[in-house]
């Protein structure tokens, strides 16, 4: 049975390989989702102006709000295979790392608001545009209650860099590069402080969104060749192949002492 004491085990391969990919297709989505805010930046103020908005652009607000949404599912990936590689080297910080570091995730798919918008003003959007004069109002003041939402610092944004500060802690002496774990130490330090200076200080947003993405780039790149170079280091081959045999004792009939086995 495989256990997490042994991080170099064969049998962790598919999920280090799995977890690898997670983290690069979540520095992808981002990215994308970031080029189609700049070609087609949506309102995040005046719930009319974004409801009319929605209307007039429903494929890319639609697009922009699932790749904002859906890396937190490859986040939650990348931090599994993080507590798995990281467990022999620190348990109790291994652990706290994945449980902070997997709860922001799950909080973010649990309510779906990022900071550019939510998937729920698409269905306001269209009941928008097919209600009456007299009704419009009231579709307005909900897209204003989910902006307002929208805006307010999500727990999701706290515990995201307190979950990569302390999961890097141990990641910093473990199996994976050190320069990892220390580039993490600075993501995850710099984002409390974003969180903290959101509105005193917007700027450090600026540094601290690519810094995030630098990070789990390298986190990738780093899970997946783990398998292999650990694979390179401990000499792993097929059975018997450079491997000097030894023979194992056995058990032989000695006739002169009336069938009694003696070991040769």
């Amino acid at each position: 049975m495989v256990s997490v004491s042994d991080p170099t085990a064969p049998e962790w391969t598919v999920l280090y390989r799995t977890a690898g990919v997670a983290a690069l297709l979540y520095v992808a989505s981002l990215v994308a989702a970031l080029v189609l805010f700049a070609v087609n930046p949506p309102p995040v103020s005046d719930g009319g102006e974004v409801l009319r908005f929605i209307a007039a652009h429903k494929v890319s607000y639609v697009a922009q709000q699932i790749l904002w949404f859906v890396p937190a599912v490859f986040g939650l990936i990348v931090f599994v295979a993080l507590f798995v590689v990281l467990f022999a080297t620190s348990p109790s910080l291994a652990v706290l790392g994945f449980a902070i570091g997997a709860a922001s995730w799950t909080a973010l798919l649990a309510v779906p608001v990022t900071s550019e918008g939510t998937l729920s003003l698409v269905t306001l959007s269209d009941q928008f545009v097919s209600a009456n004069l007299a009704q419009q109002p009231g579709f307005v003041a909900a897209a204003e209650a989910l902006l307002a939402e929208n805006g307010t610092p999500a727990l999701a944004g706290v515990l995201t860099p307190l979950g990569i500060l302390l999961i890097s802690l141990p990641l910093s002496r473990g199996v994976l590069p050190h320069w990892v774990g220390w580039l993490g130490v600075g993501t995850g330090a710099l984002g409390l402080a974003s969180e903290a200076l959101r509105f005193a200080v917007p700027a450090l947003y600026t540094v601290y969104g690519p810094l995030l993405w630098v990070w789990f780039a390298a986190v990738g790149v780093a899970l997946l060749r783990l398998p292999l170079r650990d694979g390179a280091s401990r000499g792993v081959g097929l059975p018997g192949e450079g491997m000097p045999t030894v023979a194992a004792p056995s058990a032989s009939l000695d006739v002169a002492t009336g069938g009694r086995r003696r070991r040769s």
